[in-house]
């Protein structure tokens, strides 16, 4: 009995630094409705400063409670100059480019970390006057963990003082409801904003400064601690500082008795819970309906075929293509292979979101299962590359299929982590599942057939199937079908009221997307060789959100121009030394300044040359 209490204690004590993080991002996000990506840069940051000021201070008990409640007040210090700086500029902008914004910020801060405090990992010591444990039912028990497990509630207990029992949190809390009408009655809400979000860094701040006993400070503590912070504030509900808290609970505790039962779901149950909670209720535990939404998108124009002049350019860039290994390196050639690639996975998440309204963090989930499903057909069954090749979007499209019959059911950022949850699943199980999937290791030696070996030859193949499959695509959206997704993404009610079952065609929408996509893994796999968990993983995804933003969401063209950029682009930092704090700056430049993206710079700058011959 006394092991089974310390595995509750444990949870406990693991569920506090969660939740203090999970709040902050609950409450950055009730108010200001940004997805800030870059909150586990902020507990990151809390962890670094708090191990300088104490292993400097040294100053007894008061000295390591004052250094871990400094580095969370210069923690929101830091919130405060990337409001002011970066965000205050996109509140009004959609999820998805607040998103690829504080994603730019994570690179920053990552480079500049590692350039204060070098990439070694550092040990942090024990905290003065809790360094012992205690003996409960015959089992040890570190005090520190008893500490922590009091300052979840009290922290709790803090922070629902203040929004319940000061102006200050009766604004805030108003502003989480309808921060239109509190902006009607004079209040000013930028300021408000930035002290939600002040608040929220802090807070975040102070959970990595709490974790210095409990582990070491690393480069990798911001993404490690940024997806479960995610899930705990949606499965608890957006905006809920009570919702993270239970959630946090729900997920540590869960997470410490399966460790005992079954350890390899333990990467993925919390994205499991949170699946499961979602489909059960749409809007989390404790969240409104409503609360799934971000920023107000602007009104699209309708869609428009090429005319003459565009097309003759288009067909004369395609035949540049083409001809293109006569005269380049075969690295060029690979490098185009490449841009192909990213270029068709691209396209496919563009039609998922910026055709039929629904935003994906998980969309890589079914590029790697196109992947893994040609590579197994070759290692495993012996198959040829062409039927190979066949399976693999077949793979994808039953995959998107299964999931996507439940992510329509939702919209807003709880689809969007509906759909990471499913890519995280299907991550959890090729990572795991070592004897078919080849777990960490991957799947080696999937090559071209012979007489596809030749780079020239594979070029050609890729080119068919890539340029293909973007044709496709366009087709669609200009098809009565693509109309019928763009109506239902600008008014749900208005398509159902003419007869219109939105859900099928959403669903319909999102598995064609994620077969597409699987494609894209299966012209991938081949041109490497091998496939990695890594294809599937969340980063992955990211990837390809940049890419539509950074060619722009409202233009077909708009994936085409973000995917060949971000592949050149980081074919060319790569090489640099503190490649992500220049891949970082690149990002919030875009978008910031161009925030309709490449394709809305082309398009200006034909209208100006049309205007100045005219």
């Amino acid at each position: 009995m006394g092991f089974y209490l310390a595995q509750l204690l444990t949870g406990m004590a693991n569920a506090s630094s969660l939740f203090l993080i999970a709040s902050g991002l609950s409450i950055i996000f009730g108010v200001t409705r940004i997805v800030n990506f870059a909150h586990g840069s902020f507990y990151m940051l809390g962890a670094y400063l708090a191990y300088t000021l104490v292993t400097t201070l040294q100053g007894g008990i008061p000295g390591y409670w004052f250094s871990v409640l400094a580095a969370a007040v210069l923690v929101g210090g830091i919130g405060l100059v990337v409001e002011l700086t970066i965000l205050r500029r996109i509140y009004r902008a959609p999820e998805l480019f607040q998103l690829v914004a504080t994603f730019g910020v994570v690179l920053i801060v990552q480079d500049l970390t590692l350039a204060i405090w070098g990439a070694e990992d550092l040990l942090g010591p024990r905290a003065p006057g809790l360094d012992r444990a205690v003996r409960l039912m015959g089992e040890p028990i570190p005090e520190y963990d008893l500490a922590l497990i009091a300052i979840g509630p009290a922290v709790l207990a803090a922070i629902w003082l203040v929004f319940h029992r000061t102006r200050w949190g009766v604004l805030v809390r108003a502003a989480t409801q309808d921060r239109e009408m509190v902006g009607a009655l004079g209040v000013n809400q930028a300021w408000l904003f930035s002290a939600a979000f002040v608040l929220g860094s802090a807070l975040a701040g102070l959970g990595g400064a709490l974790q210095i006993p409990r582990e070491a400070v690393s480069l990798q503590m911001d993404l490690s601690i940024i997806g479960e912070a995610f899930v705990v504030v949606v499965i608890g509900g957006m905006g809920s500082v009570t919702g993270a808290f239970v959630a946090a609970v729900l997920i540590s505790v869960l997470n410490a008795f399966a460790i005992l039962i079954f350890p390899q779901v333990s990467i993925v149950l919390p994205f499991v819970v949170m699946a499961a909670v979602l489909i059960v209720r749409p809007y989390g535990l404790f969240g409104r309906p409503g609360s799934e939404h971000g920023g107000a998108e602007e009104p699209e124009q309708p869609l428009r075929l090429l005319d003459q002049r565009s097309t003759m350019v288009l067909l004369a860039l395609v035949a540049m293509l083409a001809f293109s290994p006569a005269v380049v390196s075969d690295f060029t050639t690979i490098l185009l292979v490449d841009v192909m690639v990213a270029t068709l996975f691209a396209v496919s998440l563009h039609f998922m979101m910026g055709i039929g309204g629904m935003v994906s963090f998980g969309h890589a989930a079914y590029f790697g299962v196109g992947a893994y499903a040609a590579a197994m057909a070759v290692k495993m069954l012996g198959w040829g590359m062409l039927p190979a090749m066949a399976l693999g979007p077949v793979a994808a499209a039953l995959a998107a299929l299964f999931f996507g019959w439940f992510c329509v059911r939702l919209s807003g950022v709880y689809l969007a982590m509906l759909t990471m949850a499913a890519a995280q699943i299907l991550w959890g199980v090729t990572f795991q599942w070592q004897d078919v999937t080849g777990g960490d290791d991957g799947i080696l030696g999937v090559w071209p057939a012979q007489w596809a070996k030749s780079d020239r030859v594979y070029f050609y193949l890729a080119l068919v199937l890539c340029l293909g499959g973007i044709w496709l695509l366009r087709r669609v959206a200009h098809s009565p079908f693509g109309y019928t997704l763009r109506g239902v993404r600008d008014s749900r009610i208005r398509a159902e009221a003419i007869g219109i079952d939105t859900r099928f065609h959403q669903w319909m929408g999102f598995t064609l997307a994620g077969t597409l996509a699987g494609l894209a893994g299966v012209v991938f796999v081949f041109s490497k060789g091998s496939v990695f968990p890594d294809a599937l993983s969340i980063g992955h995804s990211i990837d390809g959100l940049i890419m539509v933003l950074l060619g722009g969401i409202h233009a077909l063209a708009g994936p085409v121009y973000g995917a060949m950029a971000m592949v050149l682009i980081e074919d060319w930092v790569s090489r640099l030394d503190y490649w992500r704090f220049i891949f970082g700056g690149i990002i919030l430049t875009v978008v910031l300044l161009a925030p309709d993206g490449i394709a809305g710079g082309v398009r200006r700058l034909i209208q100006l040359v049309r205007r100045d011959a005219a």
